[in-house]
Order: structure tokens, then sequence, then C-alpha cells
């Protein structure tokens, strides 16, 4: 399979393909004698779980380390639990920081004349200086 066929089937780009098998995401592909790549149905899985993997929100490492468990035939299930539950502690954790993020915004938004002066308190809040001048 050419570098093409791999990307319809896995919904990647080549060149995101191209920069996984830079970092050493995936197993190498051979090579023909023309140079080009070929990849056989493990790299389509291997793509694919990794596809899949940023989708729901693992970095780079954190695929590193599924792709690995992916390929480790002694692998235990109970380690890709973990490191899926993990994620999913820190996304709520994300989830809090946005909801904070976004309350915060909103009492700044409702501080604000949103006038024609140059009085802002959100500006005056985000640079730490006081509304009185």
């Amino acid at each position: 399979m050419n570098i093409s066929d791999v990307a319809k089937k896995t919904g990647l780009t080549s060149k995101a393909i191209r920069f996984y098998e830079e970092k050493g995401l995936v197993t190498q592909p051979t090579r023909r004698d023309n140079g080009y790549r070929s990849y056989d149905a493990r790299h389509l899985e291997e793509l694919t779980l990794l596809h899949q993997a940023r989708l729901v929100g693992f970095n780079l490492d954190e695929c590193r380390e599924l792709v690995a468990l992916f390929n480790n035939p002694q692998r235990h299930s109970a380690d890709v639990k973990t490191r899926t539950l993990q994620k999913v502690k820190d996304i709520e954790n994300h989830i809090e920081q946005l909801k904070a993020m976004r309350e915060h915004l909103l009492a700044l938004a409702e501080s604000c004349p949103g006038d024609e002066g140059a009085d802002c308190p959100i500006i005056d809040n985000l640079s730490g200086c006081c509304s009185s001048r």
C-alpha cells in the first residue's frame, strides 16, 4: 500500500503520516526499489490507533505508549485502562479550568460598559491595573 492509500483508509494526511514516522510513533515502512514507502496492514492499524487516540485527546507521548502497548503481545489491558482513565481525569481537570476561565471572562464582560470610552475594566483587570487612574 502506498502513502495515499493509507491516508484515505486512516483519515490522516500524508503529511501527518510522515510526521508520525519521523517522530518514531509507528513502525518504519519498508522502501520499494523506487524509494517509495510501502505500508502493510500493521502500519494501517498503528496509524488508525494514532488517529483515534489523537481525536480523544492523547498527546504524542501518550500515543507512543499506546502504540508500544498495541505492538506488545504481552501487554496487560489494565495498563491501557489505567492510561485511559488518567486521560479522562486530565480532560475533566481541563473542563473545570475552561469553566473557570469562562466564568471569569463573563464577569469581566459584565463589568465593562462596552461604550465609546477608553476606560475598560477588562483591560484593567487583565493588566493588573486598578480601574481608577
